[in-house]
């Protein structure tokens, strides 16, 4: 095994926005479990096969939280996605309670019955794009407010606070600056608690009322709830805004997909779980620890080392996939793992989905001349945010 310091050091390059970085691939063939160096300078092992990717997901022994977090490596210096979390005696037990507490309100089912509010407000924001004068900036228009408008309408949070949230949660993700990361959380902590208080106070048929009602009752304790509403918040639209214009874009480059998406909109289910396939918005990776050794491809992982799942890697696996980086939004049997697998599948999965269904169901239908307003490799990546994303998404019509 080579040095610490000859280790390949994170972040690798990537070409253009929708491309994976060349050395994912590399290592992908020759190291599927690789030594690699992280952000904050730390080893760790990156595991890139779709068939390992799937079974560390659904390992026991591999989580969030780590027995001594101060002396665990770091996957960067962002306080809230940058290294340990949680108990790792409670672990598991914490994460069923939150589950069960949440469970109901992101279920299928509440997702379907959400979809004709969040067709509602995307028809409102397509006609006021369709008002502008192109070009406009579609990240702006829709990419941005889609998500917010519907995760504020689920949790009871007003959404003409949505600019200071907005702030506070891309700070909170910021992969350069801890301290405006730990500022930013505590900002967000602090709103999520007034208005968690004001819940207990005036209930009202949303998540967080939700949640309150679990506390005392073995669910969710206050500060567990004003925790986790801070974290449904950022999460809601933070990752649902990256795959929108990453999803756009994809369509854009691909007008044989596009055409024949618009033609038949029938396709949208199969199209989003293509565009959640090859779509990478940050670095495509997801950090763990093993609370326990873990053997896996030939290689022990010991117990306390940090882990990088690489999804973004695994989507595009031969091994999982025929002719992997080709956009089909026709492909069958799309076994991605965009939102996870097992026990650690998202719990946002469905209401995402029906997000992203409504927006490429009716976005070519209702703007079927749609164009990018800049050469692709003029697009910015929010590469200094842990979720990733375009800065913005010039269009015209």
């Amino acid at each position: 095994m080579p040095a610490q310091d000859s280790y390949p050091e994170l972040p690798f390059e990537r070409p253009g926005v929708l491309d994976i970085p060349p050395r994912y691939r590399e290592l992908q063939a020759d190291e599927p479990v690789a030594r690699v160096r992280t952000l904050a300078g730390d080893p760790a092992w990156l595991v890139t096969r779709h068939s390992d990717v799937r079974m560390l997901f659904a390992h026991p022994a591999l989580g969030r939280s780590h027995p001594d977090p101060e002396r665990a490596a770091r996957f960067s210096d962002t306080p809230l996605l940058g290294g340990p979390i949680g108990d790792s005696g409670t672990e598991r037990a914490d994460h069923r309670r939150m589950r069960l507490a949440l469970g109901k309100a992101f279920s299928s089912h509440r997702a379907e019955a959400l979809r004709p509010r969040v067709q509602a407000i995307l028809d409102r924001l397509l006609d006021d794009l369709a008002e502008l004068t192109p070009p406009a900036d579609l990240h702006e228009a829709l990419s941005f407010p889609l998500p917010a408008h519907v995760i504020c309408d689920l949790l009871g949070v007003p959404f003409d606070d949505h600019e200071d949230f907005r702030r506070w949660s891309s700070g909170a993700l910021d992969m350069r600056d801890p301290a405006h990361a730990a500022a930013s959380i505590e900002r967000l902590h602090g709103y999520m608690g007034r208005l968690t208080e004001e819940k207990r106070r005036r209930p009202g048929e949303d998540v967080i009322t939700d949640m309150l009602d679990a506390d005392g009752r073995g669910g969710l304790t206050e500060q567990e709830v004003v925790q986790l509403a801070a974290v449904l918040l950022l999460a809601g639209h933070e990752t649902t805004v990256a795959r929108i214009d990453l999803g756009v874009l994809l369509l854009l480059s691909h007008p044989d997909q596009r055409e024949m998406l618009r033609q038949d909109p029938s396709l949208a289910p199969t199209a989003v779980e293509e565009i959640l396939r090859m779509s990478v918005p940050g670095l495509g990776l997801m950090p763990r620890y093993a609370s326990a050794d873990i053997e896996i491809a030939g290689v022990t992982i010991p117990a306390g080392d940090l882990v990088l799942i690489c999804t973004g890697a695994a989507n595009r696996d031969a091994e999982a996939f025929s002719t992997p980086d080709r956009f089909d939004i026709t492909r069958a049997g799309n076994p991605h793992v965009a939102f996870g697998y097992g026990p650690r599948f998202c719990l946002g999965a469905s209401l995402a989905r029906v997000e992203l269904q409504c927006v490429f169901g009716t976005l070519f239908r209702r703007f079927p001349s749609m164009e990018l307003a800049v050469p692709v490799d003029r697009l910015r990546r929010r590469g200094h945010v842990f979720t990733g994303g375009l800065v913005d998404l010039p269009v015209a019509w």
